[in-house]
């Protein structure tokens, strides 16, 4: 049903942009993705265009290369921790352009070509509430939402879905990160954590037929994590 089918995924090297990649690739898509590291992925389907999304030009000369696409997932992320008092500014800046400059930069370039009804999935953060530690983590994510409105807002009338899917505490490559080590996951009520594979596979539900009227929403999963 989705052979044919193009969709455009950031950080696709690891994580929940690797698991997203890779389940669209078993369902059929044609995937373009992007990454500073080319993924593990075997697949004819599959498309690697290495690029540092922190640098406005080369992301730029990337997307030129993209085409016409039917989905764009902005997986890429990073998180970085500090409490007020001993916040590096840095790390600020560094996630605000991964999570908010580079996802406007992704959108803006692509959506022109975009298919009528084509979808735009963010992964944000459940953390965009608001979490000890995490400030400046919860702003750009925080930041997210409110672009996927206001562009869920602008598309609609194009029939095109934006939304964002929130994980909680989430097993990956990040969650395990040094630069983390003064603000500790919490295990979600569930008594596991959110794997990368139920992300990719809520991000794929919303880009079925079923998903058609869902735009503009904060889809949050958490293993319980909101109770």
């Amino acid at each position: 049903m989705n052979q044919g089918r193009h969709a455009f995924v950031s950080g696709v090297s690891s994580g929940i942009g690797l698991s997203i990649a890779q389940t669209l690739l078993e369902g059929g898509w044609q995937v373009t993705g992007i990454s500073r590291r080319a993924p593990e992925i075997a697949h004819p389907g599959l498309r690697h265009l290495p690029a540092d999304l922190m640098d406005v030009d080369a992301l730029s000369a990337a997307l030129a290369c993209v085409g016409p696409v039917d989905a764009i997932i902005h997986a890429a992320g990073v998180l970085r921790v500090g409490h007020l008092g001993q916040l590096d500014s840095e790390n600020g800046r560094t996630m605000w352009q991964l999570h908010v400059v580079a996802a406007e930069q992704i959108i803006n370039g692509l959506v022109g070509s975009m298919i009528d009804g084509g979808r735009v999935v963010l992964i944000g953060s459940r953390t965009a509430a608001g979490s000890a530690g995490k400030s400046q983590y919860a702003a750009s994510k925080a930041a997210m939402v409110g672009m996927a409105r206001s562009w869920a807002a602008e598309l609609a009338s194009r029939r095109i879905c934006v939304n964002v899917v929130a994980p909680a505490a989430t097993d990956t490559p990040m969650l395990r990160d040094p630069g983390r080590a003064g603000v500790q996951p919490k295990l979600p009520p569930m008594g596991r954590l959110v794997t990368p594979e139920e992300i990719a596979a809520t991000v794929a539900f919303l880009l079925t037929d079923g998903a058609r009227s869902i735009t503009g929403q904060q889809i949050i999963v958490c293993g319980g994590s909101s109770l």
